[in-house]
C-alpha cells in the first residue's frame, strides 16, 4: 500500500482474478500514469498563469460528513446552489489544474462519454463530470487510495484489507488533507467563491485530525437510520460493479465475502465517529448533527439551525427556496425498497451492531406541526 504502483498492481490482480478482465486495465493504467504526470506539470503552471492562486486560502470550509446515502449529496448541492459556497464538480477533481481545465472545457461533452461517472449515474444518485460530487473522489484520482479503492476493488482480495483504511492502523491524513487543500484553493479561484462546500465520508474516521488541519472548518455530520443506509449503500456500489463487471454473476462465495466486508466497512465509519464524539476528541461546537429524518420532514427548522451554525443569513429568498423544497420533500415517497436478505443481513443484526449509533444520534423524534414558521435560532 506504500505506492501508487503497488495499488495499481493490486487493482489489476482483482480485475484479473475476480472479474476476468485482462487487457483493458493495462491501457487504463498507462493512461492514468500519463494523466497524473501531465496534471502535475499543469498544476505547477497554475502558479505562473493564475497568480490569484498564490493569495487564495481555503478558509472556513463547510464539510458534509457521514456514510454514503445519508443525504450528503442533496445537502451539498442545495448549499452550493443557494450561495453558501462552492462545491467541486467531478471534472475539477479529475483535471484539477486551472490551466488544464481551461483547455479541456470546450471538449467536456466528449470527455463525458469516456467518464467513469457513466457507471455510477442512477436514479438514486445522478452524476456526471459537471456534477458537484464527493471530494473523496479527488483523493482516489490522485493516489488510487481511500475507501473508494477498498469498496470497488480491494474488498475482493483474498486477504481483507479493511484495516489498512483505519487511521488507527494506517493514517494518510497529512497526505490527503494536503491534496484537498490544493483542490479547494483552485475551486475557490475558479468559482470566485469565499468558502468550499465539501463532502467527505472518509473524514468520519478522522474528524479530530481534520479539524486540527483546518482549524476554521465547520462540519455537518449526517445521521440516518443504518437500516436504510447500509442496504442503500450496498445497492449503490453494487450497481456500479454490476454494470462494469457483472457483480451478480460472480460465484456465491465471492459475493458473500464482499457483502460481509462492506458491512464491516459501513459499521467502521459509524463506530469511529461515535468513538471520537463520545470520548471528547471532537470539538462539538464545530459540528452540527443533521438527522436525515428531520431534514426530510422539517427542512425549514433544520436549515434555520444550519444557517445559525454557519453564520449564514436566512434571507427572504433563501427562506422561500427552503419552503418550496420542504413541501416537495414532505410529499416525496421513495420507490427504493431494499431486501435485507439480498445482502445477507437482518434487521435484528443491524439494530444490534448499530445500537451505539441509535442511542447517541437517533433518539425518538417527532416532526414539528406542518406550517410552523422558520425561526432563526438564537
Amino acid at each position: 500500500m506504500n505506492s501508487v504502483l503497488s495499488r495499481m498492481g493490486r487493482i489489476y490482480g482483482v480485475l484479473r482474478k475476480t472479474h476476468h478482465v485482462y487487457v483493458v486495465p493495462l491501457f487504463i493504467a498507462v493512461l492514468f500514469g500519463c494523466l497524473r504526470a501531465f496534471v502535475g506539470v499543469c498544476m505547477a503552471l497554475d502558479h505562473v498563469f493564475v497568480p490569484k492562486l498564490n493569495r487564495t486560502r481555503a478558509k472556513r470550509p463547510i464539510v458534509l460528513v457521514g456514510n454514503p446515502r445519508t443525504g450528503t449529496t442533496f445537502l451539498q448541492r442545495f448549499l452550493s446552489d443557494n450561495g453558501f459556497g462552492a462545491g467541486m464538480e467531478l471534472f475539477l477533481m479529475l483535471y484539477p489544474s486551472l490551466v488544464l481545465q481551461k483547455l479541456l472545457r470546450p471538449v467536456l461533452p466528449l470527455l463525458e462519454k469516456l467518464s467513469p461517472a457513466k457507471f455510477h449515474s442512477t436514479e438514486a444518485h445522478q452524476t456526471s463530470l459537471s456534477s458537484v460530487e464527493t471530494d473523496d473522489v479527488g483523493v482516489l484520482f490522485r493516489y488510487l487510495d481511500g475507501f473508494f479503492l477498498y469498496g470497488f476493488f480491494l474488498s475482493f482480495e483474498e486477504q481483507d484489507a479493511l484495516r489498512q483504511f483505519d487511521p488507527r492502523v494506517r493514517d494518510t491524513s497529512a497526505r490527503d488533507f494536503g491534496w484537498l487543500d490544493k483542490l479547494w484553493r483552485r475551486s475557490l479561484v475558479l468559482h470566485g467563491a469565499e468558502r468550499n462546500i465539501a463532502k467527505l465520508f472518509s473524514v468520519s474516521v478522522r474528524i479530530p485530525s481534520f479539524l486540527e488541519r483546518f482549524p476554521e472548518a465547520q462540519i455537518l455530520y449526517m445521521a440516518r437510520d443504518p437500516l436504510s443506509i447500509i442496504p442503500s449503500a450496498n445497492s449503490l456500489v453494487i450497481g456500479v460493479l454490476d454494470r462494469a463487471f457483472g457483480f451478480w454473476t460472480l460465484p456465491d462465495e465471492i459475493k458473500k465475502r464482499w457483502l460481509d466486508r462492506m458491512y464491516q466497512a459501513w459499521i467502521l465509519l459509524l463506530q469511529k465517529f461515535h468513538e471520537d464524539w463520545t470520548s471528547g476528541a471532537i470539538d462539538k461546537s464545530r459540528v452540527y448533527i443533521v438527522r436525515y429524518d428531520r431534514m426530510m420532514l422539517d427542512l425549514e427548522n433544520v436549515m434555520s439551525e444550519i444557517c445559525t451554525f454557519l453564520g449564514q443569513p436566512l434571507t427572504p429568498e433563501l427562506e422561500a427556496t427552503v419552503r418550496a423544497q420542504a413541501e416537495k420533500q414532505r410529499s416525496y415517497e421513495s420507490e427504493h425498497k431494499y431486501n435485507l436478505a439480498k445482502y445477507g443481513l437482518t434487521e435484528e443484526q443491524i439494530r444490534k451492531d448499530c445500537a451505539f449509533f441509535y442511542d447517541t444520534f437517533l433518539p425518538p423524534w417527532a416532526p414539528a406541526k406542518s406550517g410552523d414558521s422558520i425561526k432563526q435560532s438564537a
